[in-house]
């Protein structure tokens, strides 16, 4: 995955943060984009799932059906890179 989507750079955002579960990723996504990005069940574990066949995210604690996921370097190097990628984006909106 070269370029990120909008609900995939939000769900790297949520995780690093810190460790979460996909209720909690959905409920930061919302919260941190003002409404503006509302992930459904199905979006958020397709991604999920893509995120850690990627080894972006890797599963650290089951319970139940509830599963934890914490970011990995991969993850972080993945999300500075779309930060970066998104700012000269920015850079070239200005006008010249």
């Amino acid at each position: 995955m070269e370029i990120l989507t909008e609900s995939m750079f939000y769900v790297l955002m949520a995780f690093a943060q810190g460790p979460m579960c996909g209720i909690d990723v959905a409920d930061f996504v919302e919260r941190r984009s003002g409404g503006r990005v509302v992930l459904g069940p199905a979006t958020l574990y397709t991604i999920l799932g893509k995120f850690e066949k990627e080894k972006y995210i890797r599963e650290t604690e089951v319970e139940g059906r509830k599963r934890t996921y914490a970011i990995t370097e991969k993850g972080k190097d993945a999300y500075e890179d779309e930060i970066r990628r998104l700012r000269r984006c920015l850079e070239d909106a200005k006008p010249v």
